[in-house]
């Protein structure tokens, strides 16, 4: 990574790991390390926030340029030519979030138990910023983390279905994220680098059923932009047939104020309207919301899944 994306990104609050990876604190852990509450996923899937590792083996790397993304997309690559052994980027991963929350030792809200736990994750994120499948070591990655106890999240864009489907080990649980209704839609959000990426997309949710892993769709809803199309959305879930569909608001934050308005942020209740109304199309069932967050959580069975 160049100098000036990493002094960048430092700046931001990341902490970089090798040359292509980083780590950054997640508001939730913050949150909850200090006694305040976890994030949702730890309503709806029962992780602990302050023992999650927040971080990305493809700081520098996406194929994508979102809108709503809060990264800065005035650089960067669609492809990671190298490579970092994966056992370094775990030690040095959890080695960064050690540094990263060292501050909060010496907070009166913070107890020792608590602080002890969030030393030593056993969940790991992998999302952040970029796309993850681009790293060619991911299966070797994920591997890694399982080797130390840690169960595992990866949160793709669904764009490189092959890699998904090579995939070996799998992660516990696998989000693609599904940012339009339509091919339309999804060029003028995504903003796609190639021409190829929809259709990846869609291949991705064919592959999907055949994958044995906890399966997430996340739709990630701007207002006045992707947010309403129930109907659309819910032919494509069909296809992808997963355990769980998230419905989750776009935030107002980081760089994305630069192309995005604060009135294109939905409100809960917005949320909460188009969260029935998908389950109405899906046939799925709203199994919980957290209002913070601005985001529902539909299963087949209306029921939350914790791991």
């Amino acid at each position: 990574m160049e100098k000036d994306k990493r002094e960048l990104l430092e700046r931001q609050g990341y902490r970089i790991v090798g040359e292509h990876s980083a780590v950054k604190l997640c508001h939730w852990l913050k949150s909850e390390i200090a006694g305040g509450p976890g994030c949702y996923k730890e309503t709806f899937y029962g992780i602990r926030s302050h023992r999650c590792l927040q971080m990305t083996p493809t700081a520098d790397a996406c194929n994508l340029n979102c809108l709503f993304c809060w990264r800065a997309q005035d650089w960067g690559t669609d492809s990671l030519i190298h490579a970092d052994d994966p056992g370094r980027i775990i030690e040095d991963s959890i080695k960064a979030q050690r540094v990263l929350i060292s501050g909060f030792k010496g907070n009166p809200r913070v107890s020792k138990e608590m602080f002890a736990e969030s030393s030593s994750p056993n969940q790991v994120a992998i999302s952040l910023t970029g796309e993850p499948t681009l790293y060619r070591r991911l299966g070797e990655l994920i591997e890694d983390f399982h080797e130390r106890g840690m169960t595992t999240f990866l949160v793709t864009n669904g764009t490189n279905p092959k890699t998904l489907e090579k995939l070996d080990p799998l992660p516990r649980q696998l989000y693609v994220s599904m940012v339009a209704p339509t091919e339309e839609i999804y060029r003028k959000l995504a903003f796609p680098k190639s021409g190829n990426e929809w259709r990846h997309l869609r291949e991705t949710l064919e592959l999907l059923p055949s994958l044995d892993t906890r399966r997430v769709i996340r739709h990630t809803l701007v207002a006045k932009w992707n947010l309403g199309f129930a109907e659309d959305y819910a032919k494509l879930d069909a296809t992808a047939d997963p355990d769980f569909i998230e419905c989750k608001a776009y935030m107002f934050v980081g760089r994305s104020r630069e192309r995005l308005l604060m009135e294109n942020m939905p409100s809960h209740a917005a949320i909460r309207e188009f969260s029935a109304q998908l389950a109405d199309a899906t046939g799925y069932g709203v199994a919980g919301e957290r209002e913070d967050s601005r985001v529902a959580l539909l299963t087949r069975d209306g029921a939350l899944h914790p791991l």
